[in-house]
């Protein structure tokens, strides 16, 4: 039989042994809390603006699961933080990151620290309205309950820009990075390149380098990386550049730029067949035609049509959708008879044979909505900012030359009333830009101007008395809207309340559309001496946010206010203003990305950006036309509710690159091209025309 063992007793140990042993753990726990309290010096706290208080792991824990809430700002390493070029946020020198527990993407998902594993669900964005939201899920940072007290919890919520998703970081950072140097390209192959440049400099670090191709973000890269692939179009001419960002949001100018073309990847001598079965109809003094696809070894890339021996536009396609195969050619001399012929293009330039011939005659007046079109001047420099003097006679800015002509559109004489001063380029898209006339215009001969200073965008005013501008009248009514060099909006707009309009890019920073206490990717309102309305939505000049390049404005006969904006890669957008509207980037663009969010107003309109990249926009009689530059094109919509109804397209290659369109007083319109040196801020060195549009 077996006996029964019983458990041996421990003796109690002395009461000064367990003195002894309380004072050791007390000084091992002091030396590990000052070790990690030392390390805490390369993080800073994450306070929190609605309550004041740090972002905390509770209990001062480095377990792995520990939670977070807010308390006390203490200097305690459980509420150093640092944002590595990664997007992580890490906490003491283990290191442990904020992560989102089950990588969940729900609101109310919970927060704690973990081992750093590069996961999505350990990325984070600080923007530059103070929230921080997670890359995985676009949710922000929150204090559950907007509660302030201490202990708090902190989980993950829909971004709604409350206090309670409000933080202070980087110890109130606001100095960019210096301009990376040197940018420089090599191992170009038809369809790659390598890009790199220098490093550039912050006070507290690059966390990130943004690579753009003429103001289309292409890839963002660590802050640790000088040069990277890229994936380019062949045959297709970029302009490179680079700009360096910090973990607090500040970006940096941009680089200089570095044209690119690739070659293509095959050696391609075959032409295109010839179009076939060329038809034409007639109505009133627009002729529409209508042809047979081409066939190529490769692809057809483009049609060019012409009327007689000169080419009267073309039609391109778009990505791996080939290109339209009608054509509509407007504002044409009635009782006049037109012959036209169609050639097809392929991406190596190999021309097909004629199409057959096709001869129509035109009516005896104008049945369409687009009469006729008269050149009425030329120019060497871009063609801006463009209004009609009541006399009749208009007035344009010139973007890269800086001054201001008047133009006498019966007789095309010109005179310079004058150079706009402290007007800088940024070898890209500033410049001088945007032009108003008061509405008492006829009394007190104030011009309203939008330009890009050596430091700033900023709007001015200035008096223009006997044909001159009187210099020593200019006042300064708003600076301080972050210049870069694409991304620089720049349209001025008087609307039927008397007061000023302005569109504003996002200085090559999204974040900046997002932050309703700047004045960039906004649509700013002022009244005429410069100073907030007091019936503004936010209490400042911001009107609308949410925008990442906005250019046009006009209003309609309901005195509704409409925008034209350029998207990034995937598509532009015509927007219908309301008072305090978030248009949603750069979460979404367009209608792509997060833009089913609630609180973003969706376009009203989009377009493909080969088929867009439109700036300027004016309202006739309530029928919105856009002027396209990439597009090469002018697009006409009728305004119907809130809607666009009827889209069609006009000009399509004609003319080239629209850029402003504005209303003419005899109810049609003035448009102008922005073809040569549209992005080299080069002044003098463009070939640009003006035009009247007679409207049916």
């Amino acid at each position: 039989m077996f006996g029964t063992t019983h458990p041996r007793r421990r003796r109690p140990l002395p009461v000064a042994l367990i003195a002894l042993l309380a004072a050791v753990a007390a000084l091992v726990a002091m030396l590990t809390t000052s070790a990690v309290t030392a390390s805490a010096a390369t993080g800073t706290p994450v306070t929190g603006t609605a309550s004041g208080r740090c972002l905390d792991v509770i209990g001062q824990s480095t377990s792995s699961g520990a939670g977070i809430n807010i308390y006390d700002c203490n200097g305690q390493a459980n509420q150093a933080w640092t944002f590595t070029a990664a997007g992580e946020l890490r906490v003491y020198d283990n290191p442990m990151c904020l992560d989102v527990v089950g990588q969940s993407t729900t609101a109310g998902a919970k927060l704690q620290i973990y081992p750093c594993n590069g996961g999505a669900n350990q990325q984070w964005k600080i923007n530059s309205n103070g929230t921080i939201s997670g890359v995985q899920s676009g949710l922000c940072l929150d204090v559950v309950g907007a509660a302030t007290a201490n202990s708090s919890l902190v989980d993950l919520w829909t971004c709604n820009g409350g206090g309670n998703q409000q933080w202070k970081t980087t110890a109130g950072d606001t100095q960019p990075p210096t301009v990376p140097g040197n940018p420089r390209v090599s191992d170009l192959l038809c369809d790659s390149v390598t890009f790199g440049w220098s490093a550039a400099s912050d006070n507290t670090g690059v966390a990130f380098y943004d690579v753009y191709h003429d103001g289309q973000l292409i890839k963002s890269v660590s802050g640790s990386t000088l040069s990277t692939s890229l994936t380019v179009v062949p045959g297709v001419t970029w302009g490179l550049y680079v700009n360096a960002r910090d973990a607090a949001g500040n970006v940096s100018q941009a680089s200089s730029t570095v044209p690119v073309t690739p070659p293509q990847c095959q050696v391609d001598t075959q032409a295109p067949t010839a179009p076939g079965n060329l038809t034409g109809s007639v109505s009133g003094t627009t002729v529409t035609l209508n042809w047979s696809a081409a066939t190529d070894n490769v692809a057809v890339k483009y049609y060019d049509i012409y009327r007689g021996t000169a080419k009267a536009g073309t039609v391109t396609a778009n990505g791996a959708t080939p290109p339209a195969t009608t054509f509509i050619d407007s504002g044409l001399t009635a009782n006049t008879t037109y012959t036209y012929y169609v050639v097809a293009r392929d991406a190596q330039a190999n021309v097909s044979a004629h199409s057959n011939a096709v001869s129509v005659k035109t009516g005896a007046a104008c049945g369409s909505p687009v009469c006729a079109v008269t050149q009425i001047a030329s120019d060497t420099d871009i063609p801006w900012g463009l209004v009609t003097l009541p006399d009749g006679t208009i007035l344009y800015n010139r973007r890269d030359a800086h001054d201001i002509i008047h133009l006498n559109p019966v007789t095309g004489a010109k005179t310079t009333v004058g150079t706009v001063p402290n007007v800088e380029n940024t070898d890209g898209e500033g410049g001088l830009t945007g032009l108003a006339i008061s509405s008492g215009y006829a009394s007190d001969h104030w011009l309203y101007i939008m330009h890009t200073s050596p430091t700033d965008n900023r709007i001015v005013r200035i008096k223009l008395e006997d044909d001159k501008l009187t210099l020593s009248s200019e006042q300064v009514l708003l600076s301080g809207i972050l210049r870069n060099k694409f991304h620089d909006g720049g349209r001025l707009r008087f609307g039927p309340d008397g007061k000023l309009y302005a569109s504003t890019g996002d200085a090559q920073n999204g974040d900046n559309a997002q932050n309703k206490n700047g004045l960039n990717g906004k649509i700013l309102r002022l009244n005429p001496d410069g100073t907030v309305p007091s019936d503004n939505p936010f209490g400042n000049y911001v009107w609308s946010y949410g925008h990442r390049n906005p250019q046009g404005l006009a209003f309609d006969s309901q005195g509704r206010l409409w925008e034209q904006e350029f998207g990034n890669a995937i598509m532009d957008e015509t927007n219908l203003i309301t008072m305090g509207g978030n248009y949603g980037w750069p979460a979404c663009e367009g209608t792509s990305g997060t833009c089913g969010t609630a609180g973003y107003i969706a376009p009203k309109y989009t377009y493909p950006t080969a088929d867009g990249s439109c700036s300027g926009i004016a309202i006739v009689r309530d029928v919105l036309y856009v002027a396209c530059e990439r597009g090469t094109r002018m697009y006409r919509e009728v305004i119907s509710g809130t809607d666009l109804t009827n889209v069609q397209t006009y000009f399509n290659g004609t003319y080239g690159r629209l850029r402003t369109v504005e209303p003419a007083p005899d109810g049609g319109l003035w448009l102008t091209t922005s073809n040569d040196g549209d992005k080299d801020s080069i002044p003098n060195n463009s070939n640009e025309k003006l035009f009247h549009v007679t409207l049916g």
